[in-house]
């Protein structure tokens, strides 16, 4: 199939596929006398796996490394363990920043709410956000 064909397959670009194969995550195809590339019926189900990897929060980079040891045959399903695993400590760790800062922008609020704005004379500053550690 020609990358166009491709693309309209996977409703990827024909961009993302060439760049895929520039980075080694799709294989190189196959070019007709013409010069067309000419893909294999496995080229969608590699893409939309790359999609569904995507999905899942895995890298480009994380995902080659996936197909690299499929493709020598190797087993994958403890690499991709890993790799969920670091990605949800991750997620944790931006989770517990963000409640961190909500809490932090509450405080904020209810301070603000509490200030007489006739009382706010810095002209460097608003009283809303505090000095320092305040």
């Amino acid at each position: 199939m020609k990358i166009g064909q491709l693309a309209e397959r996977t409703g990827v670009s024909t961009k993302a596929i060439r760049y895929y194969e520039q980075i080694g995550v799709l294989p190189e195809p196959e070019r007709a006398a013409n010069g067309y590339r000419t893909y294999r019926e496995g080229s969608a189900d590699r893409i939309r796996f790359v999609q569904d990897a995507q999905s899942a929060g895995l890298s480009l980079l994380e995902i080659q490394m996936i197909l690299d040891l499929r493709d020598g045959g190797d087993s994958t399903c403890n690499h991709v363990i890993g790799s969920l695993k670091a990605h949800l400590n991750d997620v944790e760790r931006q989770m517990s920043e963000l409640v961190r800062t909500k809490n932090r922008l509450t405080d904020l609020i209810d301070r603000a709410e509490s200030l007489d704005p006739a009382k706010c004379d810095d002209p460097n500053r608003c009283q809303t956000i505090p000095k320092g550690n305040q």
